[in-house]
Parts: C-alpha cells; structure tokens; sequence
C-alpha cells in the first residue's frame, strides 16, 4: 500500500535542515514540496534562500518570482530580488525593486533585524544608483537647461535630489489649476501700488505693537473640532493681528486704515462667513512654522513683508527664497509650504488671499455660492444638533 507523502512534514524537515545550516538538505525537502504543487509564498521565499546558499542563483530568483506572483509587496523578495537583478548588471531594475520595497517598508525597527538589513542595503544602493545616474544626466546635458527653473526642478525630481509637491489642499480641491510653488508679484498690476504704501503700512503696525492688544496665536483650538496636532497650536510665537477675519471687518481695522484701504485694490475674495482674511502675521525670533498645506487651491496667499530681519525664509514645495522687506511674496499655499525666522527679532508680513488669476468670473462667482452654502449648511446642522 502506498503511503501518500505529507507536504507539512517535509517541509519542516526542510526547515529544520535549513536552521542547522544544512543547505542542500533543506533545498531538497523545498523542492519537493514545490514538485508536489504545495508550496507557498513563504515556503518558496525559503527556497529561494536555500538555492542561493548553493550557489544557485538562477533557481534562487526563479523562486521569488514565485514569491512575488502572489505576493508583490512581500519585502523580503522585493529585496532579494532587487540584489538579485543588480547581480545581473540591471542597474535600474534593481532599483524599481528596492523602492517599492522602501516605499512600503514599515517605519523604524518594526521589521526583522535580516529585513532591516536588507533594507539599509536597498537604501544605499538607490542612493548610489541615483547619484551615478545624476552624474551621468550633468554630464550629457552641459549647459543645457541650466537656469531654466522647471528644468532644473524636474532633474532634481529625476535624480530623487528634490521631491514632488503637488497641490493637496486640505479642504477643497478644484481641478486642472497648475501647481505653481510662487507666482512673480510683477504679473499682477495691483501689487506696485500696495507696495508703495509700506511705509505708510509699517508706521500702522509699529503703533499696533507700541499699543498692544488684538493679537491672537495665527493657529488657534476651534471647539468641537480635533486636535490635528499643529507644533505652533495656541502658540504666541506666532500670532495674528486680524484686520478681516471670516468675512468681518475687525474692530482693528480702525488702527491701520491705510493698511485696509491698501488691501481693497487686490482680488480678494468676498465669501460670507469666510473672506476677506486680512492681518498682520508674526512670527517670533528663533520660530520655525512647520511644513504643512493649506486648505484650497482656488485661492493664492499674499505676503507683503514689513518687518524683516535677517534669516527668515519661506519654502513651498522645492522652492525656497529669502523674505524681503517691501517685496511682495504670493504664492499657492495648497502646496507644502514651511517658514522660518532665524534671527532674534521679530518678523511681520501682511497676508491677506487673493482669487487664483485662472479663474473667471463665472467660476469665482460659482465658488462664492458654494463656499457660502458650506457656511450656511455647518450652521444649519450646529441648529439642529442643539
């Protein structure tokens, strides 16, 4: 009578060949599990160890393959088979494999100490392969795009020097409005008389802050709402002196007049319960804002610095520049965006949103109605909750 062979057991014999360091032994009781169409993903993963213990690394990523058909995130053989394809030559498929595998790596040291050397080993080699990739790119191109801004952004991107920041705004996305980090203040005709008057504007805000009072931190806890952890909640370290807030005009507004009729020859947006957004922002000595994205692409932020101190700077996505007094800064905040003030002084812009240029006026005023029944309708079920 025939006994019928039990998968399980050869398999564990197989591994218990493999623990004791015997290779071809355990290659053999995994090979037979696998003629017996009983292996699986981890079974075949062990094989492909086993083979390549034997020098055998043809069969070694013949069995990943296996490995990778049922499971194409499984880390391990996304990483043996990157080592497996840069033994090869491949270069560039061997980075395909160690990126995906870093990209669904977990974070830390939540992984096996083999994987995590493993995966230190990806890590260096994609560096290296970008860097050499990188210096064969400068070579080829010599002069060529040099000076060209998104040119030289999108060989950054190419040799992994810089990433991608698209538009992720928090709250409302509006389609097919390119991302552009700063748009240049000389294409808005408003912006040279603004800028004319800030003189006028910093002699205001010097009073304000000679005075006192109607600051407030710039991210403030709203009630009912979660803590979405932002580093500078409720923190005076930055803060805002609103001239329009939510709409409203502010009882502010009185002590900076210029400032608020300086304002009114930009488009800012009227939206009920919602714009104009129109203050003074502060930022104190030593303070870093923190990256993050703002909450709609429909509208640009418009900075126009009054005090400013050496060492303050704003990032939106790859892009950074040195904050200028009088020169105006406007920009998509829908994209990650970061300041800083380095010095030990103080440093105040005027901010106010500005519509995007792309819109017309059919669109701006379809936003308008629809931001306003967002308001309306938050309204509506805070009634109704009661």
């Amino acid at each position: 009578m025939t006994q019928t062979a039990d998968p399980e057991a050869i398999a564990r014999a197989g591994v218990a060949a493999w623990r004791a360091g015997d290779a071809q032994g355990a290659r053999r009781q995994f090979e037979q599990v696998a003629a017996m169409g009983r292996a699986t993903p981890q079974l075949w993963l062990l094989l492909a160890q086993a083979r390549g213990a034997c020098a055998d690394p043809t069969g070694s990523e013949a069995a990943l393959d296996h490995v990778l058909s049922a499971d194409a995130r499984n880390l391990h053989a996304l990483t043996m088979k990157g080592e497996a394809v840069l033994a090869r030559g491949d270069e560039r498929g061997a980075v395909a494999y160690f990126e995906l595998a870093l990209t669904n790596a977990p974070p830390g040291t939540q992984s096996p100490p083999d994987l995590i050397e493993r995966l230190r080993r990806a890590e260096q080699a994609v560096a290296a392969a970008s860097e050499r990739f990188r210096t064969h790119l400068m070579q080829a191109l010599g002069d060529r795009g040099r000076g060209i801004a998104r040119f030289e952004e999108a060989i950054g991107i190419a040799t992994r020097e810089q990433q991608v920041h698209p538009q992720m705004p928090t709250s409302f996305y509006y389609p097919r409005l390119a991302a552009i980090p700063f748009f240049e203040p000389s294409d808005f005709a408003w912006v040279a008389a603004i800028e004319a008057q800030v003189p006028a504007m910093r002699a205001e805000l010097e009073g304000v802050m000679a005075q006192g009072g109607g600051f407030n931190p710039y991210v403030e806890a709203v009630a009912g709402r979660p803590n979405r952890g932002h580093a500078l909640l409720d923190d005076d370290s930055w803060s805002a002196f609103h001239l329009w807030r939510d709409g409203e005009l502010s009882a502010n507004a009185a002590r900076c007049p210029v400032t608020v009729a300086a304002v009114e020859s930009a488009p800012v947006p009227r939206i009920a319960g919602r714009s104009p957004m129109v203050l003074f922002s502060i930022l104190s000595g030593g303070t870093h804002i923190p990256a993050h994205n703002g909450m709609l692409n429909t509208r640009l932020i418009c900075h126009i610095p009054l005090i400013v101190p050496a060492d303050c700077r704003l990032r939106v996505g790859n892009e950074t520049r040195t904050v200028e007094a009088g020169r105006a800064m406007i920009f998509d905040d829908s994209i990650e965006h970061e300041a800083w003030n380095d010095s030990e002084e103080t440093r105040v812009v005027l901010l106010f949103e500005i519509w995007r240029p792309e819109l017309d006026a059919a669109e701006r005023q379809a936003l308008t109605t629809m931001y306003e029944a967002i308001g309306t309708y938050d309204s509506a079920a805070s009634e109704r909750s009661r």
